[in-house]
């Protein structure tokens, strides 16, 4: 019999533990075993499937991020390990589904999958750097994980250091279905923290822009000057007079 799936945590617990900590505890060293790349040449499906994760030693988990590009909040990032024979139907890149669709999805992969879900803060970022950070948090959700992967894929084309096989994705979240499910529950988390955080700091519209440098935002910031959750290493941020 195979082992059964883990719920994951119930997301309010973990926007909860972000607004209150601001950063997760780092995890101990390991090396990857190995790590490769699936080029970028590569046909890029309509829609993503289950091949890749299906030619891997298992369990396969997908792995991605979400949050680079805003001037606040967390980089968040989620590990997913799907059920072969309970997969939700419609995974695709979060970019590409609505956000009603994005939580009925959600919630799906909660009660089939094993999830894992972590974040870099915004003071990890000023230290680290974005990509830094990123892989950082990454490396977290994969070890936050009910029960070890064998393989992670891992969208784009860097890799965090795992104790396990890494294959990184260009497109991944387009080409396999662990990592768009992994986008979906990173997305989601990202989005309710950010909304959490918005409650707490309501000058910055981030219920609307989620810390993206939107008009609205900039204008915020040259009026109110950066808070506790602005990345202050990033130039919007940095420059900004108030």
């Amino acid at each position: 019999m195979p082992e059964p799936f883990a719920r994951a945590a119930a997301p309010p617990a973990t926007v909860m533990a972000y607004a209150q900590k601001n950063h997760s505890l780092i995890g101990a060293n390991s090396a990857c075993r190995r790590t490769t790349s699936r080029c970028s040449d590569a046909i890029v499906p309509f829609m993503p499937d289950y091949s890749l994760e299906a030619a891997l030693r298992g369990p396969v988990c997908g792995v991605d991020e979400v949050g680079r590009g805003p001037l606040a909040g967390p980089v968040v990032a989620a590990a997913v390990i799907l059920d072969a024979d309970s997969i939700p139907a419609g995974l695709n890149d979060s970019k590409k589904l609505k956000a009603s669709r994005r939580e009925a999805l959600y919630a799906e992969l909660c009660g089939c999958s094993a999830i894992g879900i972590a974040a870099a803060s915004a003071r990890e970022i000023d230290r680290l750097n974005i990509l830094g950070a990123t892989l950082l948090a990454m490396r977290r959700a994969v070890l936050a994980l009910p029960k070890a992967p064998v393989t992670a894929l891992v969208d784009g084309n860097r890799a965090p250091d795992l104790p396990c096989e890494v294959e990184t994705v260009i497109s991944g979240d387009s080409r396999a279905l662990s990592i768009a499910a992994a986008s979906i529950v990173a997305k989601v988390t990202r989005d309710r923290i950010m909304l959490a955080l918005h409650h707490r700091y309501p000058a910055y519209c981030w219920e609307r822009n989620k810390g993206y440098p939107t008009a609205v935002h900039r204008a915020a910031l040259e009026a109110h000057g950066p808070c506790p959750h602005h990345r202050r290493s990033f130039a919007p941020v940095r420059l900004t007079k108030n």
